[in-house]
């Protein structure tokens, strides 16, 4: 039986999930920067978020507790996958460091893939344009410990 919550992990193959991962995985080679993957279904409509992609990345990024990191640099990259919306979201320490500009390159890189129908090759790119971007503010470090896991959550 499929339940409700299954949706968005039959979204992706078994092989995607892992490309994915592995994304996030070479992406955090580059920087000390922790990056995150969250699936669902729909933006929720009640709540805080009321449908808005964006305020409901602020909500996941706090359950994920990942405002906790060391150097406040974490990023989540979110997407509704029936609604087909999505919210990229940076810690508010890395988004003084990095700029508006940082932000739109990625979702311009993101929402051309999409376009397309391409979302694995969207999401995985612009983890890797994460990964490159952050190096510049937050390189990776001998001693860098791997504070987030690199699973997709859902």
């Amino acid at each position: 039986m499929t339940t409700r919550s299954d949706i968005p992990r039959k979204f992706l193959t078994a092989d995607e999930q892992a490309q994915l991962r592995d994304a996030i995985h070479a992406a955090e080679q580059r920087t000390s920067g922790e990056i995150r993957l969250h699936l669902e279904r729909d933006v929720p409509k009640g709540g805080a978020a009321q449908g808005d992609a964006y305020l409901r990345a602020r909500e996941v990024f706090a359950k994920l507790d990942m405002h906790k990191t060391a150097e406040r640099n974490g990023v989540l990259v979110y997407l509704a996958t029936r609604s087909r919306k999505f919210a990229v979201l940076g810690d508010e320490q890395l988004h003084q460091r990095v700029g508006e500009a940082f932000w739109n390159d990625i979702r311009d890189l993101m929402a051309g893939h999409f376009r397309e129908e391409r979302f694995v090759e969207g999401m995985s790119g612009g983890i890797a344009l994460i990964g490159e971007r952050l190096r510049d503010h937050f390189p990776h470090r001998d001693d860098d410990v791997n504070e987030l896991p690199d699973d997709i959550s859902y």
